[in-house]
């Protein structure tokens, strides 16, 4: 059996695992052809929306719409593999 104060230090542990993780997710230490590949893809959309073209969808408009339809296991696709499940490409 665990005693007190090693369930602590054990969830302590795991807070700053987590903390952690998280802070490695931002776009500062994502390599750079990863950046500027994001930056081409949202100026895509922006441009898209400007001209009021409803296709192709952000990731975010797509992943909506495949949880409305049902599509399974979307969570951990991307833009373009949730546009072509939907159909859209």
């Amino acid at each position: 059996m665990a005693t007190r104060k090693q369930k602590a230090a054990a969830r302590q542990n795991v807070r700053k695992a987590a903390t952690t993780a998280r802070k490695k997710q931002t776009l500062a230490n994502l390599p750079s052809s990863t950046k500027s590949a994001l930056g081409k893809q949202g100026a895509a959309v922006a441009q898209r929306k400007r001209t009021g073209a409803s296709m192709p969808k952000t990731r975010k408009e797509l992943h909506d719409e495949a949880r409305r339809r049902g599509l399974k296991g979307c969570s951990k696709m991307g833009r373009e593999e949730l546009a072509r499940a939907l159909g859209h490409i």
